[in-house]
């Protein structure tokens, strides 16, 4: 719920007709032949530079991304001569390839059949192999592997580790697993209630978190060498999206919120270490002095 799926389906124009941008938006892809102005793109035809061309995303539940009555072969197939001139030989050949290549065993009989056929993992690795054929700049991958077992969800991480190295790209990963994020990303940026709160080098961030939404994700985690330590919540209840509050959106959480000044004003991002920023009044000298208040 704090906006991480919106954010990213918004670098494709995924979002509803009737999703509501700030007029400052601006989305820009840096591409060879130049920049491209996502926001301005308006045709089917503008948006295929960015959706499943120089941007893939591998979405939540396969299941549903996969049409049910269509093969994955054919949906493979369609795709790839959407963003290019293959023949339907050429383009079946290049599908049973990238299938083969993400691990599905027996790719020729799996191009065949329907997403039903196959298992969760199995899914899991055919939409990766439809998001990598047409070769992205950027793939964005929602919760991969959020229902999946934990044996499968190490081999689809791995498998994505390997697949980003071979293909040259760069990877946006969604997910509210820290222990996924610390396996997967070199950067993090953490997000509460619409709003980018700390962002920063995976290692840097979990060993030093600076904000206290960060820290409370930190401190609710089970520790394997204390397991009789019991976990710490963060206390109260996230705010209603369409009641967000004002200043500090943490603020009506926060345990350290500063008197008069996290409930009224929005904090700007303050440098925490090298390349590691945080959103929170507290990092301000000029608020060392002042008291909390009770929320």
């Amino acid at each position: 719920g704090s906006g991480k799926s919106v954010t990213a389906k918004s670098l494709m124009k995924l979002n509803p007709s009737n999703a509501i941008y700030g007029e400052q938006t601006k989305i820009t892809l840096h591409l060879e032949d130049g920049p491209v102005d996502i926001m301005s793109l308006k045709s089917s035809n503008e948006l295929r530079v960015v959706r499943g061309g120089a941007i893939s995303m591998i979405f939540q539940e396969p299941m549903a991304s996969f049409a049910p009555a269509i093969s994955i072969g054919d949906q493979m197939v369609e795709q790839l001569q959407i963003h290019s001139d293959m023949t339907t030989k050429q383009a079946s050949e290049l599908s049973i390839e990238m299938l083969a290549r993400v691990g599905i065993s027996d790719a020729g009989t799996r191009f065949k059949q329907f997403a039903f056929e196959l298992s969760g993992g199995m899914r899991q690795r055919a939409m990766i192999a439809m998001a990598l054929s047409t070769r992205p700049k950027l793939l964005i991958a929602d919760e991969p592997t959020t229902a999946l077992d934990v044996t499968i969800q190490a081999q689809v991480i791995d498998l994505m580790k390997d697949l980003v190295k071979d293909f040259n790209m760069g990877i946006i990963f969604i997910t509210h697993d820290l222990g996924v994020i610390a396996q997967t990303a070199d950067k993090v940026a953490v997000m509460y209630l619409g709003r980018l709160v700390e962002q920063g080098p995976v290692r840097e961030v979990i060993r030093n978190p600076g904000h206290p939404y960060t820290q409370g994700l930190i401190a609710a985690l089970p520790q394997l060498d204390d397991l009789d330590k019991p976990l710490v919540p963060i206390p109260g209840d996230i705010p209603s999206p369409l009641e967000r509050p004002a200043g500090c959106v943490f603020h009506t959480r926060c345990p350290a919120a500063i008197q008069g000044r996290c409930s009224s004003d929005i904090p700007q991002f303050s440098q925490a270490g090298e390349g590691h920023q945080v959103a929170c009044h507290l990092l301000d000298p000029a608020n060392n002095d002042q008291g909390t208040e009770t929320t």
